[in-house]
């Protein structure tokens, strides 16, 4: 066991101890105080039940994050004072004192679950890039948080984009992201384990980054089975965009509404265009499939497949575009080679 996962059982062991703790002093002071004067044992029963109940909550509230505890908090504290304020009104009237009493209580009790509840749901609002629109109006601004899936993290090319400034706002990586990066860096396959790591490094690249903001948050969804679709869950919670390269991310999250960043699609808009006659210089690499057909690559990973250029494969020929083929999954240009027009010229051996 390495030393992390040594430090996370040790971990996991103390809060048991203390739990534990917890739960016997409670039942040990309601066996010696006995409340609503019941039987030493009875009381006993009520203080192991009630540390039960405690320990349960705060397993609970470990999984929630942060943000959502604080809007929760303040929620709960504007419920509250507006249940004082409708009670204070109440006692104004001639109300009977025990229904009044009972009204009271209700209402209370309503409103600060109200406040809670509706608080935990607007989690967002409590973000620092977010807070400081609340009173400038500026509510756009939760739309420049990001979240980063596991293929866009391991494929590196989001850690340039944030070096030229081009990626604006928060950049979120879920816990559960980070499970599942760590996951492929443990795998048994080699090739699963260099890939792996190569995504740890790059969000630590990212972290030390002055130009990218990069929050880590706790948010889950133990109900939702798959990573994919508990993006899509944290996508509509806290307003945001996924950025992908995954193509069926892509679809399903587009499907549900959430709006998606496609690495890949940004690469091919970048890519220089290419119109139809115009002349480019290739390196014919292999034969094509058609009849008297040579495919040659780009710079940039394009395929070219050119029309009678069969014999001049392991040579740089000129050819001439007769039409570009765009699609989602990338681009393909076709061309035709014309010998009487073209001189080739080997390839240079390297000595």
């Amino acid at each position: 066991m390495d030393a992390g996962g040594k430090a996370v059982k040790f971990m996991s062991l103390e809060m048991g101890v203390v739990r534990a703790i917890l739960i016997v002093a409670l039942i040990v002071a309601s066996y010696h105080l006995r409340p609503f004067h019941e039987s030493s044992s009875a009381s006993a029963l009520l203080g192991a039940v009630l540390g039960v109940l405690f320990v349960a909550c705060e397993m609970r509230l470990q999984k929630v994050s942060i943000t959502r505890l604080i809007s929760a908090a303040i929620g709960l504290t504007i419920g509250i004072l507006a249940a004082l304020m409708v009670s204070h009104l109440l006692s104004l009237t001639s109300v009977e004192r025990h229904t009044l009493s009972y009204i009271q209580v209700a209402i209370l009790i309503f409103l600060a679950y109200l406040g809670a509840t509706i608080g935990a749901s607007k989690g967002k609002l409590v973000s620092p890039a977010v807070l400081g629109g609340i009173f400038s109006g500026d509510a756009p601004i939760a739309k420049t948080r990001k979240i980063l899936d596991t293929s866009v993290i391991i494929d590196g090319r989001i850690s340039d984009l944030c070096e030229t400034g081009f990626i604006e706002g928060t950049l979120i990586i879920p816990q559960f992201v980070l499970r599942e990066l760590q996951q492929v860096a443990d795998s048994s396959d080699s090739l699963k384990r260099n890939r792996g790591r190569r995504g740890l490094d790059i969000l630590q690249r990212m972290q030390k980054m002055s130009s990218a903001q990069v929050e880590i948050v706790e948010d889950d969804f133990p109900k939702v089975r798959g990573v994919d679709l508990k993006l899509i869950e944290l996508a509509k919670l806290t307003d945001a965009k996924i950025i992908t390269n995954d193509f069926n991310l892509n679809k399903v999250a587009q499907l549900q509404g959430v709006a998606v960043l496609n690495i890949n699609e940004l690469a091919n808009a970048l890519k220089p265009v290419v119109l139809p006659g115009e002349t480019m210089r290739v390196f014919i690499l292999k034969e094509g499939k058609e009849y008297n057909q040579g495919v040659a690559y780009l710079d940039d990973g394009t395929m070219v497949v050119v029309d009678n250029a069969r014999k001049m494969i392991s040579k740089t020929i000129d050819i001439a575009v007769t039409s570009v083929l765009q699609t989602t999954a990338g681009r393909m240009i076709f061309g035709k080679y014309d010998e009487r027009a073209s001189r080739p010229e080997p390839i240079a051996q390297s000595s």
